[in-house]
């Protein structure tokens, strides 16, 4: 059904009126795990609490909520109480290492972590590898030596394969907005997205190959992040497709985001895709609320499909362009050289332009190499451990050789050198070097745009046949941060802004999304 903007807008005004709670939700609170980290950190400087005592209160959530909405793979409460009782220790000392010291936050089910067994939250793999991994991935090390407090890990979909926080270890993910138990949080960062909307942690790590952050934070009403690709290594990490995959923060706040990605971002030779360049992270710590103030924004209108989303959402859309306005941004209709409709022919074109092999963001070779490369990072036998587990991840990975022997030879083949995903990297190159061409010729400091046109649907149903520009920020490997934009009358997130940039701008997105946010104040806590 389509509306016109005047509808939309009565829409809108019956359904604020209907919900007065979510209109004048604020993030300040007595409550210091539903607040923001600057809260926490204040109030723990002010001797309001401490860090044992609030991660003891996380922790107390975590196994009643976590367990309610089946969000949690494994919690680490001994190793978080000492994390936090060595953040106190430094706080009395006035040596607090970073403005995550003493934070909880949570790692996903993919992600190792020393001292306890990674499932990949797949039932198979939890039986096949019951013992404990004795590593850390590199962005849980980079945590730690921030000092945050990582309580454990979350549930997700099987080796994050799916988008629905279907995990046949720890069962359906529940969304906690949903008085039915029926709707689908999203996934596959499902967990991630739950722990943080329901305050159990400040902030999570999840990984995004195809919206698996931004799905989830739309449908919890939570802040996702795709960064640029290759801006966080990913070693350590039950590997998906490697020319995709991008992993990033969920927060209930932009600033909260930020916070995260300054800690695990950066170069490292651990990962062959993962930039080179220093990584400045000093702005993410400095998000101005006025950054949108004379910023012209192009609206992507090929990727607001109106003729298929609802009044409610058109109402919302049109609600989050008027927040942009009021925060100081001006908005453009603009029309990238390529959209959510035409980027994978584009690719290909490409390709065939230069003469090169076809594009395939899902090749083979470089999925198995990355198999390789994770189990060879945490036991002496790699080849081994994959030979026991390979029947289950190719389950879900089945573009990978049906049989371990057929996979074999592939595993020490270089994903750099694979000829499919060279093409793809040089089409992703000519494809942004045309859209940042677009962008400044016509001014625009970056895109916006839904990050889904519509709202959760039940987790064991079919979603809406509309395609959404999900992919698009993979295949071309852009920031994106997704921010909630409001709630629909049946209390359910109904919609989140995106806001996307090129390649190396995330500290820009952020900042437009940190004053967007600042503008609309949409997140409310699930009652």
């Amino acid at each position: 059904m389509s509306i016109n903007r005047r509808e939309a807008l009565a829409q809108l005004a019956a359904l604020t009126a209907a919900l007065p709670l979510a209109r004048a939700a604020q993030f300040k609170t007595g409550e210091p795990l539903d607040g923001t980290i600057a809260e926490y950190q204040a109030g723990r400087r002010r001797g309001d609490w401490n860090a044992v005592d609030v991660t003891r209160r996380a922790l107390d959530r975590c196994r009643e909520l976590g367990a309610r909405y089946h969000a949690i793979d494994a919690l680490d409460a001994d190793v978080a109480l000492a994390a936090a009782r060595a953040s106190d220790d430094r706080l009395r000392g006035g040596r607090l290492g970073s403005p995550l010291d003493g934070v909880c936050v949570f790692a996903k089910a993919i992600y190792d972590m020393n001292g306890l067994p990674t499932t990949g939250s797949n039932a198979e793999w939890a039986r096949l590898f019951p013992e404990a991994v004795h590593r850390d991935a590199l962005e849980v090390t980079r945590l730690r030596a921030a000092g945050a407090v990582i309580l454990g890990k979350t549930a997700a979909d099987d080796f994050a394969y799916h988008g629905n926080g279907t995990s046949s270890h720890t069962g359906q993910v529940l969304n906690p907005h949903d008085k039915t138990g029926t709707k689908t949080p999203g996934g596959s960062s499902a967990g991630s997205a739950v722990a943080v909307a329901t305050g159990m942690a400040f902030a999570a790590l999840g990984t995004d190959d195809g919206g698996s952050n931004r799905i989830p934070a739309q449908f919890t009403g939570v802040v996702g992040m795709k960064p640029t690709f290759g801006l966080v290594p990913r070693n350590g990490v039950i590997p998906t497709w490697p020319y995709l995959d991008t992993h990033g923060p969920l927060a209930r706040s932009v600033a909260d985001a930020a916070l995260l990605l300054a800690a695990i971002a950066g170069p490292d030779a651990s990962d062959p895709l993962a930039l080179t360049a220093r990584f400045d992270a000093s702005p993410l710590s400095a998000l101005r609320d006025d950054a949108l103030r004379g910023v012209k924004l192009g609206v992507v209108d090929a990727h607001v499909p109106r003729d298929q989303m609802t009044a409610e959402a058109l109402a919302m859309w049109e609600r989050a362009l008027g927040d942009l306005r009021a925060a100081g941004a001006t908005l453009e209709s603009f029309t990238p050289p390529v959209t959510r409709l035409t980027y994978r022919d584009a690719f290909n074109a490409a390709a065939k332009a230069r003469g090169d092999v076809a594009v395939d963001a899902d090749s083979p070779p470089p999925t198995a190499n990355a198999l390789y490369l994770y189990f060879a990072g945490r036991t002496d036998d790699p080849r081994a451990a994959i030979r026991r587990g390979y029947p289950a991840y190719q389950k879900f990975y089945n573009v990978l050789p049906a049989t371990y022997e057929e996979c074999e030879p592939l595993f020490e083949r270089p994903m750099t050198e694979d000829p499919a995903g060279r093409s793809f990297a040089r089409s992703r190159a000519e494809i942004v070097a045309s859209l940042e061409s677009a962008m400044r010729a016509a001014g625009v400091a970056a895109m916006v745009y839904p990050t889904m046109p519509f709202n959760a649907p039940r987790a064991v149903d079919s979603w809406p046949n509309v395609r959404t520009a999900l992919g698009f920020g993979n295949w071309l490997g852009v920031p994106e941060v997704s921010v909630p934009a409001g709630y629909g009358g049946n209390g359910m997130p109904a919609l989140s802004l995106s806001v996307v940039g090129l390649p190396g701008m995330d500290a820009r997105v952020l900042g437009l999304a940190h004053a967007y946010e600042g503008r609309s104040r949409r997140f409310v806590k699930p009652a």
